[in-house]
């Protein structure tokens, strides 16, 4: 039986490289898109597929709503987080919708057949290190819930839109921006935003 995999990611070169492994296997039929809405079409298709790897930050990506509309359109098959570090609290909400896991984009190619087959057998997979301690540990001193806020904030999403999705109060919030501002130096979410990026926090 061939395994249809859905790559969904907006780093094409990454994109390319891992769907041209998996296609010159047997067994594997991997096909790429870019965005939210395309994989949102794809799987709108008369063909499901049996795995999604998605990105969290390609385009029209919104945190844990996005999340729940891929998990809810790919049904039954398996959505699987494909991106960088992810705090704790975001990692325990996707896995609440229904996400099998988290696979890092620094996971080597050849250990990704083994992942995908264990996913596929109806185990979650989470690697030992993510979403560990309390506190990141690249010399930032941002707590997993302000890191979770500062990234919904960074993909555009108002106070209220966050407060929503964390099951918080906007006022909630607001103190969170607060902590992070001053922690980062910044002068506004906007500022909070440019610097996380720059010093790969996001």
């Amino acid at each position: 039986m061939t395994l249809r995999i859905l790559l969904a990611d907006d780093h094409n070169l990454l994109a390319e490289a891992v769907g041209t492994m998996l296609n010159a296997q047997p067994g594997y039929e991997a096909i790429t898109t870019d965005t939210l809405d395309g994989a949102l079409a794809m799987l709108n298709g008369e063909d499901g597929f049996d795995v999604v790897l998605l990105d969290l930050k390609m385009p029209g990506m919104m945190g844990i709503n996005s999340i729940k509309t891929v998990v809810d359109k790919a049904a039954p098959g398996k959505v699987v987080l494909f991106t960088g570090m992810v705090d704790r609290h975001f990692l325990n909400s996707a896995l609440e919708l229904g996400c099998r896991g988290l696979i890092p984009k620094t996971m080597p190619l050849q250990a990704l057949n083994s992942v995908i087959q264990l996913i596929v057998s109806g185990q979650i997979f989470v690697p030992a290190e993510a979403g560990g301690g309390d506190k990141a540990s690249d010399g930032h001193d941002l707590s997993e819930k302000e890191l979770f806020v500062l990234r919904l904030a960074a993909d555009g999403m108002t106070n209220k839109e966050i407060a929503r999705d964390m099951d918080a109060s906007e006022v909630t919030v607001k103190m969170h921006m607060r902590s992070i501002c001053k922690k980062l130096g910044a002068r506004n979410r906007a500022h909070a935003a440019m610097i996380s990026r720059e010093r790969s926090l996001l």
